[in-house]
């Protein structure tokens, strides 16, 4: 199996923290180059000297805010001036937690911008030189609730379905040039978002997060939470060589908590 991604330039989201980071970290041990793009410039000059090195690569970092969508552009076009672009992770942290009843239209206007607006600009910039390089893949972080809607959740679910949509259409495009888009749904895994939404869900129901981390881990058959490093290790996969034939599908990473096929 060819999981060798010596040579392979990777741009990876959202990589000061959680599975942005996680990712880079397992993209860097198969042997990328590695660009982190976040907002935070000293997390992530930090989190350079912490990316494996050992096949002989070199790492950068872009700060970016998505909230600014023309200087992202800039400096997205920047980059890909002086480096192809093979592998591409879409990872944007999700909307906060709300019933959709309650979610203001812009919150969905917001997320809508920061997941699937950004997503393409992003995509858009790194396509060309993947079809010239005759390598691409590309793996957007989502969530489960591409498969089944999760509560309290409104405006996420959302959104996420539309970026589903969004990617596989891209797939279908991009497939004839042998460039691959698959999205990776991750279930509750240990982060800060996770701890947020079970502290958010604890204060307002007034009970404690022990009872909340109870309830959500009784609907997962292995009951437990993900590490960040088991949803990194699929999404480092799906970059590979070894995944050139899968494309266009959206893989649940969540200990069989959804329900359906």
């Amino acid at each position: 199996m060819n999981l060798d991604l010596s040579g392979k330039n990777a741009l990876v989201c959202g990589s000061s923290k959680g599975l942005g980071k996680a990712t880079a970290i397992e993209l860097a041990k198969l042997g990328a180059n590695i660009t982190l793009v976040a907002r935070s410039a000293n997390i992530m000059a930090e989190l350079i000297g912490q990316l494996d090195r050992s096949p002989g690569q070199t790492h950068d970092f872009l700060a970016a805010d998505f909230t600014n969508r023309a200087n992202l552009k800039r400096k997205i076009a920047g980059l890909t001036t002086v480096k192809t672009i093979h592998i591409l992770i879409n990872n944007t942290g999700g909307p906060p937690a709300g019933t959709i009843a309650e979610s203001p239209e812009d919150a969905f206007l917001e997320a809508f911008q920061n997941h699937l607006i950004c997503n393409q600009l992003l995509t858009q910039q790194v396509v060309p030189g993947m079809k010239a390089a005759g390598y691409g893949r590309i793996i957007n972080i989502v969530s489960t609730s591409v498969k089944q809607p999760l509560e309290g959740l409104g405006v996420s679910n959302t959104v996420r379905a539309a970026v589903a949509g969004w990617a596989k259409t891209w797939s279908n495009e991009l497939a004839p040039f042998g460039i691959t888009m698959n999205n990776v749904l991750p279930g509750a895994t240990e982060t800060d978002r996770l701890r947020d939404i079970i502290s958010n869900k604890a204060t307002k129901l007034g009970v404690s997060e022990a009872e909340i981390i109870q309830e959500m881990q009784a609907e997962i058959p292995m009951g437990r939470f993900a590490e960040a490093t088991e949803i990194a290790a699929v999404v480092a996969f799906l970059a590979t060589p070894a995944a050139g034939y899968l494309t266009g599908v959206s893989i649940p990473v969540d200990g069989g908590r959804v329900k359906g096929l």
